[in-house]
């Protein structure tokens, strides 16, 4: 999984050069009530750096057989994302997905096939949880560098 962890921490260290060059009115403008402005998304991804962490620390001593998912709007909402100052987002999103390219570097190769349980639904592998925060994480920095 070291080529996954090396994939966040480009993905990471190259974003972080840009998001300080985004203008307050683009961080801040939401297209609707109900959506996330680009502030609330990069928030979400701590909370799933959080959430993450978590489950890849717990699939190495396999005790992430029966593990809860998490409401992400009450988790943004809660923690007003939107009010926050964007210089501490980008250094808390950066050290904490840092941290986490760290940890899936140093994941044992016996632990990948780790059973996941998330939220009742059918197990899927340690390595398919790790492959899909890539993903997860791709996906949610092109919302954040695509201009409105």
């Amino acid at each position: 999984m070291k080529g996954i962890a090396q994939e966040i921490r480009t993905a990471v260290q190259d974003t972080a050069k840009v998001l300080p060059t985004l203008n307050r009115e683009e961080i801040a403008f939401k297209k609707s009530p109900a959506s996330w402005s680009k502030k609330e998304i990069l928030g979400h991804l701590i909370d799933s750096a959080a959430n993450n962490h978590q489950r890849f620390v717990r699939a190495v001593y396999g005790a992430a057989l029966d593990y809860p998912t998490y409401n992400q709007n009450e988790w943004v909402r809660i923690q007003r994302y939107y009010d926050s100052p964007w210089e501490s987002l980008i250094t808390l999103w950066s050290a904490y997905n840092l941290h986490l390219s760290d940890l899936i570097e140093r994941i044992p190769e016996e632990a990948k096939l780790s059973p996941c349980n998330i939220g009742k639904k059918a197990p899927v592998t340690l390595e398919f949880i790790v492959r899909d925060y890539l993903r997860h994480l791709r996906h949610h920095i092109e919302q954040i560098l695509t201009p409105f």
